[in-house]
């Protein structure tokens, strides 16, 4: 699947990570599932990671609720979520693919921050306990 996002998005998402390092940062992400198959990301939701640690996170659900009050209120879908890698690559951790496995329509943004200079983002989904890269295209 094609997913797209905008380019000022990642660059709040870069700054939420980076203002939260060094634990994980975390969001979700509402949009559009369109005719010519591509995921178009319309919003990015920047949010608490409750757990407050650097090897996972997790979303209060009063502000999962808020957010999906949100995202129907704008004529959006949830089509996922997001989390930063503070000091390891843009790649489904086993934590990240057995926390994953409760949606397989989902996409799953994971951005490193591993080199502080040149953060890396990738989309993936999970299905049956494997992680698959999604093509992620950034665009203005």
């Amino acid at each position: 699947m094609k997913v797209t996002l905008r380019k000022a998005d990642l660059e709040k998402m870069i700054a939420h990570a980076e203002a939260n390092l060094p634990e994980e940062a975390c969001g979700l992400i509402a949009g559009v599932d369109r005719e010519d198959g591509v995921r178009e990301i319309r919003k990015v939701y920047l949010c608490e990671n409750t757990d407050h640690t650097d090897e996972h996170f997790s979303i209060s659900p009063e502000t999962q609720l808020k957010a999906v009050r949100d995202m129907r209120a704008g004529g959006m879908s949830p089509l996922g979520n997001w989390h930063s890698h503070p000091a390891s690559p843009s790649r489904s951790s086993q934590e990240d693919i057995r926390l994953a496995s409760y949606n397989p329509k989902a996409s799953y943004l994971i951005l490193s921050l591993m080199d502080r200079s040149n953060p890396v983002i990738h989309s993936f989904h999970v299905e049956d306990g494997t992680s698959t890269a999604e093509d992620l295209e950034i665009v203005e």
